[in-house]
């Protein structure tokens, strides 16, 4: 069975993802107090033209998550990310933004020193929409610079907390469905990995 380089990126980040689940499971536990973490990240979307075949290109941007988080590690996530690739085929462009809301589970990770030093590992499950304009989508009636479709993210990521309010987002990867029109199979599977910066209002401590 043939898997693209998008299909085996993705696989890895899963991989990974569920290894520093298991080891955090070990280490630690749930985070016990409610909190809202703010974080806005710079994020790279690997993507291809058409799928079985690469044609993959990389749309650059950023976005803003907030979380909630208020009973055991248990709580709800709302994100909006842009992204934008120039000429990724025959001088056609392509910029999207796209806004979902869903379930986010968080892990208190390893301590590092204190508990107000620690990592902290998360998964998530978004679901919503995407706006596309300025490209080129196909229509019954020809092609039309903006369109609109569901949207779908479900991955993770790891939080490294530098003081009770501050931390840093060092990666996060998703997998990314949209079902924008376009000439193939009028579906969209990205692989997205952002990092940036996190702010916490609320409790860090993890519950030992």
């Amino acid at each position: 069975m043939h898997i693209s380089v998008c299909g085996r990126l993705l696989l890895v980040s899963v991989v990974a993802a569920a290894s520093l689940s298991v080891l955090a499971q070990g280490q630690s536990g749930y985070l016990n107090s409610s909190s809202l973490d703010v974080a806005v990240t710079y994020a790279g979307e690997r993507a291809q033209i058409a799928p079985g075949t690469c044609g993959c290109f990389w749309l650059q941007g950023g976005g803003a998550d907030a979380a909630l988080t208020f009973w055991k590690g248990i709580g709800a996530s709302a994100s909006i990310t842009g992204a934008h690739a120039h000429n990724y085929y025959s001088g056609i462009d392509v910029n999207k933004i796209a806004y979902m809301f869903g379930p986010r589970y968080t892990f208190a990770g390893w301590n590092l020193g204190t508990k107000e030093r620690s990592l902290q590992i998360f998964g998530e499950a978004l679901f919503g929409g995407v706006h596309a304009f300025n490209g080129a989508f196909p229509t019954s009636t020809g092609l039309t610079a903006s369109a609109n479709s569901f949207a779908m993210q479900a991955g993770g990521g790891v939080n490294l907390v530098l003081s009770r309010k501050i931390g840093l987002r060092l990666l996060q990867a998703d997998y990314m469905r949209t079902d924008l029109p376009n000439s193939y199979s009028k579906s969209q599977n990205d692989l997205r990995l952002a990092a940036g910066v996190n702010y916490r209002f609320g409790s860090a401590h993890s519950g030992y």
